[in-house]
């Protein structure tokens, strides 16, 4: 067996490692192995790369090679060890950004160091590849620096609104394919150059354009371009595996936007668009009287409870507050309440957040529901736990039709016996829209920090289930 036979051997066997991965990442209950399969498959597909490279690079280059893996490796180990969940979403989206000007970079590449055997059609469908690339590239780099940007709160969530950016964004893509057609046609630098500034400033405007509300369908869409921006490399590259990864990602990226988009009630060039985010002025102020309540009176409501829903948002992610959470669950369940959690599909900033959360607080699975398993069962729910949640639990998405997240799916809190909103303020979501929920009459607002507030009502419990000591005698 050849050196390129082992190597394309070992590519297939990559590729099928990555499809299991993606199988088993579909589920909880076998992500673990998910994850597993994908780490496996990409050390096969990195160490035949680098032995498929060695028949035609030097001592020197193969040193280089050893030292950038090393220090990627490193980079990628410190970073998953010392991320905190609540920042996933933004080391996603960076991490995204690396693969897009991976890409610009193989597509620069595939125009300074043209293979000569190239002639004819076959050259002109290289400089297709190398143009489409570039493009792709600089798309996702740009488009991923200015998400992280947003998720990590160093730039205004709002949405950029630039006069004409529909025209903008129409002009950018018009110029790609004329510019596309001139570079096959007589390909030059010049040109290449021009369509990497178009892309780079086309990224960062369509993600600035869109708003705060939109950010987890961003992740997604986002994933899908570092897919389709490896697969082209993989083309310029002339290796399957890539060809077959970037089909992967970017397709199962896609898909996931779709289903962000349906869960909630947008069309995915609506999102491109951009606007999501921009409180209508129906929505601005507060809607009425608030009513509080404290940690014992929520044991109390609790303890008289047949069944609770938990309703978790991004404000239980940033607040730490799982572990209570789950042990304030343990606690219901073993004084034999039904206790199940409603999971939003964009709860959180990154599709699947709160599912890990709780994964990791070793929440039962079959606990834990969907929105459309569990919509109907919040008018038999005699408490709703809302923590952190505020835009996925919005009625003005199904009562308001001016409002900007109208005909949004959203979980109906609203419809059980009672609802208690853990909140820190009366402050709007992310979305930047009112919530009317805070201010029906069987909605109680317990404000604080989330997780000190759940242990508070642990504790409660525990007070409430402590025997009554007895009254010492009276003296005779």
């Amino acid at each position: 067996m050849t050196t390129v036979t082992a190597a394309e051997a070992a590519y297939v066997v990559a590729a099928l490692l990555f499809i299991l991965s993606l199988a088993g990442l579909s589920r909880h209950r076998t992500s673990r192995s998910g994850v597993v399969w994908g780490i496996t498959g990409m050390a096969i597909a990195l160490a035949a790369t680098v032995g498929l490279a060695s028949r035609s690079i030097t001592a020197t280059g193969l040193v280089l090679i050893a030292v950038a893996t090393a220090l990627g490796a490193g980079i990628g180990l410190w970073r998953a060890r010392v991320v905190e969940m609540t920042g996933m979403p933004e080391l996603i989206a960076i991490m995204h950004s690396l693969v897009g000007l991976a890409a610009a970079f193989v597509g620069w590449n595939g125009y300074l160091d043209v293979d000569p055997e190239l002639t004819g059609s076959l050259l002109g469908i290289h400089h297709a590849e190398v143009f489409i690339g570039v493009f792709i590239g600089a798309v996702t780099f740009t488009g991923s620096v200015v998400a992280y940007l947003k998720l990590s709160a160093r730039i205004d969530s709002r949405p950029l609104v630039l006069p004409g950016k529909h025209v903008l964004n129409v002009s950018a893509l018009v110029a790609f394919v004329v510019l596309t057609v001139a570079f096959v046609a007589r390909p030059g630098m010049g040109l290449l150059i021009a369509v990497t500034v178009i892309a780079l400033a086309l990224g960062a405007h369509l993600v600035a354009s869109i708003g705060g509300g939109d950010m987890p369908v961003v992740v997604s869409m986002l994933n899908s371009y570092s897919g389709w921006a490896a697969a082209a490399s993989g083309f310029l590259l002339a290796n399957n595996l890539l060809i077959v990864t970037g089909a992967l990602v970017g397709s199962s990226g896609a898909y996931l936007s779709y289903i962000m988009c349906r869960a909630m009630n947008r069309s995915f060039l609506s999102v491109i668009a951009g606007g999501f985010g921009t409180p209508a002025a129906a929505d601005d102020g507060e809607q009425g009287e608030h009513r509080e309540i404290n940690a014992e009176e929520t044991a109390e409501l609790l303890r008289d409870a047949s069944s609770v829903i938990i309703a978790p948002g991004y404000g239980m992610a940033v607040a730490q507050a799982q572990y209570p959470v789950a042990e304030l669950a343990r606690k219901l369940r073993e004084r034999g309440v039904e206790v199940r959690f409603g999971i939003h599909p964009v709860a959180g900033r990154l599709p699947g957040h709160m599912n890990v959360l709780l994964a990791e607080a070793s929440v039962p699975y079959d606990i834990v529901l969907e929105m459309d398993e569990i919509n109907d069962d919040f008018p038999a729910t005699s408490v709703v736990l809302v923590i952190g949640a505020n835009d996925t639990v919005n009625p003005a998405a199904i009562d308001n039709p001016a409002s900007p997240i109208a005909g949004m799916p959203v979980l109906h809190v609203w419809e059980a016996a009672h609802v208690v909103v853990f909140k820190r303020s009366m402050a709007v979501g992310y979305a930047g829209v009112q919530n009317p929920l805070f201010f029906r009459e069987n909605t109680q607002m317990l404000f604080g920090d989330a997780k000190q507030r759940v242990e508070d009502i642990v504790r409660g419990l525990d007070a409430l289930d402590a025997p009554v000591p007895e009254m010492a005698a009276t003296s005779r």
